[in-house]
């Protein structure tokens, strides 16, 4: 059977060809995957506004300078957290119901050894971290730049009765820790005495703490004060 087409027919299928190649760059009938986005950049100035901040380090530094930098905003049921610190290895919030390592849950941002920056679950025993399977921590990034490792994660704040995973919906004592790490496995944090928070921190209250480092405690304290305006005083009398 011979199937004759008329000419309108035809310069419809011809239309309909010379549109293939055009579809096919537009990615139909073959899509392509999305694009990777960037590690969006931490917001400082939504500090003690829209997200609660710690840093510690040099008066006025920001996520990018200070030697450890939190931050964590409610997000519906979750909370997310940002971390940040100047080291190559490693950087860990700790959830405590004292300011003393031992019993804590802990949430750590690990740079391995193919660049990569995974979000591990710790839980402290003694003055030893366990890594703890079960893992609550979603929507995970980070990245290692400037010898900086950065990242951000939510978890739910509410979680099933668990002793390894607190319930942020109570206030903890925060433990701020970072330090080196050897095949994508955390060592010992880069100082005696990691800073922690001076009072139990509500995921409710949004506010922006400095602290300052060790470089920066010299003349801060209120003994070093006292002694300063007695030298002062000294000098300005004279001697007898």
């Amino acid at each position: 059977m011979i199937v004759l087409l008329d000419v309108c027919t035809l310069c419809s299928w011809e239309k309909m060809i010379n549109q293939l190649p055009n579809l096919k760059s537009s990615g139909y009938p073959f899509p392509t995957a999305p694009p990777v986005d960037p590690f969006a950049k931490i917001k400082v100035e939504d500090c003690g506004r829209t997200k609660g901040c710690f840093r510690y380090g040099k008066p006025g530094c920001n996520a990018e300078t200070c030697d450890y930098f939190l931050s964590y905003r409610m997000i519906g049921a979750d909370v997310e957290f940002e971390l940040s610190a100047d080291t190559d290895g490693w950087v860990a919030v700790g959830f405590s119901s004292d300011k003393k390592m031992g019993g804590d849950d802990v949430m750590a941002c690990v740079h391995d050894d193919n660049g990569r920056v995974r979000i591990q679950h710790f839980y402290n025993v003694g003055q030893w971290a366990k890594e703890v399977q079960r893992n609550p921590a979603r929507d995970e990034e980070g990245v290692f730049e400037n010898n900086r490792v950065t990242c951000r994660f939510k978890r739910p704040v509410n979680v099933p009765r668990d002793e390894t995973i607190v319930d942020l919906h109570l206030s903890w004592y925060y433990l701020f820790a970072w330090g080196p790490a050897i095949q994508g496995s955390i060592t010992r944090h880069d100082i005696d005495s990691p800073p922690t928070s001076e009072r139990v921190v509500s995921i409710y209250k949004y506010e922006d703490i400095f602290m300052p480092s060790a470089a920066y405690q010299t003349f801060s304290s209120p003994f070093c004060l006292l002694l300063i305006v007695a030298l002062t005083f000294y000098l300005l009398m004279g001697t007898p």
